[in-house]
């Protein structure tokens, strides 16, 4: 029976659409649903990424059956590429990739290449699992079944990896320094949530200023983020922001959280009783090491080093004994080496990559 694609126009179809991820995972325990509430935001919108972006939702069925989904999302930011995101699908369609970028060069011919794996922009998320798929994803970072790469074989792999390490020698690290580390100037302070738009403003021209040369990097809008901050409020505390100032302007920022998906088992979203279970009791674990960045200008200050043991502080208060930081591109050499040399630096241990995943990619 033929692969047939149909693009979702009512409420039932969308229903199914967010059904079939459950149906994927049914016997995937270890599978998180703590994102959808962002792929809702981009495939129902409204949302100020739709004002440069288009977002067509698809169902993959085979005769009555929905086997299948994805979106496909052409933004004005990153206009050379069609993405394929928010892909889930069941086992035994081979042959899709072929299908979808037959559907992508119909729909938008004035593309030059087609992504899977990239849900829209790199701070909604992207990338499929390659390995570790015997434990939990950490917040933030994709988990997607291993006959996934079987789909996209024959397509450009772009791989991309995570540092998973412990807290301890960090811990040690801090108190080496001291109370009072010689910082050069630089000052390190937290989010004021009270300021929320205008502190997720900041951060979006930190981001838009350090990232123009990064793989799939397209600038971001202020009310994009702050769409992404808004509903994390009552989780994200002030310390998982921090700005790296000199001369009292912003040079730099490190975004961090604490691995929400321990507070939740199986497909639960987070909802009110994982934010008082997180405040009440917190048995989280494990820290996210999300972005860090400074501009050029400061690449070479302690600025880097500034937000860090900032951070730690906070990390060692929390009883947080783990953390992983990621996705770097493997392409991206230079972030990389900096990211080994720095945690070797720390440890005293040789790093290496631990969880790998990919977006695959083709001309069209």
């Amino acid at each position: 029976m033929s692969i047939q694609f149909k693009i979702v126009s009512n409420k039932q179809e969308l229903s199914a659409f967010y059904r079939i991820s459950n149906e994927v995972y049914k016997n995937i325990p270890l599978h998180r649903s703590t994102e959808e509430d962002i792929t809702k935001l981009l495939i129902e919108g409204p949302s100020a990424f739709h004002q440069h972006a288009s977002v067509s939702p698809y169902l993959i069925t085979r005769g009555s059956k929905t086997v299948g989904r994805f979106a496909l999302i052409n933004d004005t930011h990153l206009p050379q590429y069609i993405q394929v995101s928010f892909f889930e699908a069941l086992p035994d369609l081979y042959g899709i990739d072929t299908l979808i970028i037959e559907l992508a060069r119909k729909e938008f011919p004035d593309s030059t290449k087609i992504v899977f794996g990239l849900n829209g922009h790199l701070n909604y998320g992207a990338g499929f699992l390659l390995n570790k798929y015997n434990q939990p994803p950490v917040f933030g970072l994709p988990y997607t079944p291993e006959y996934y790469t079987e789909y996209f074989k024959n397509l450009k792999m772009r791989k991309m990896v995570s540092f998973r390490f412990s807290t301890l020698p960090f811990f040690d690290y801090l108190d080496k320094m001291g109370d009072h580390p010689d910082l050069k100037g630089i000052t390190v302070r937290k989010l004021n949530k009270k300021k929320l738009k205008e502190e997720t403003a900041l951060y979006t021209y930190l981001n838009n200023s350090c990232f123009p040369d990064h793989p799939f990097w397209a600038n971001r809008e202020v009310m994009e983020d702050f769409e992404l901050f808004h509903p994390f409020r009552f989780l994200i505390r002030e310390e998982n922001l921090l700005f790296a100032e000199k001369d009292g302007n912003a040079i730099g920022f490190f975004l961090w959280y604490p691995d929400f998906n321990e507070l939740v088992k199986g497909p639960q979203p987070l909802g009110v009783r994982h934010v008082l279970k997180y405040k009440w009791f917190n048995p989280i674990k494990t820290f996210r090491f999300t972005e860090i960045a400074v501009l050029q200008k400061y690449q070479v200050s302690h600025a880097v080093q500034a937000m860090i043991l900032c951070a730690i502080k906070y990390i060692r208060k929390m009883g947080i004994e783990q953390g992983e930081g990621g996705f770097i591109f493997e392409e991206n050499i230079r972030s990389i080496s900096m990211t080994k040399r720095f945690l070797q630096r720390v440890s005293g241990e040789k790093m290496e990559a631990y969880r790998q995943y990919a977006v695959f990619e083709k001309e069209l």
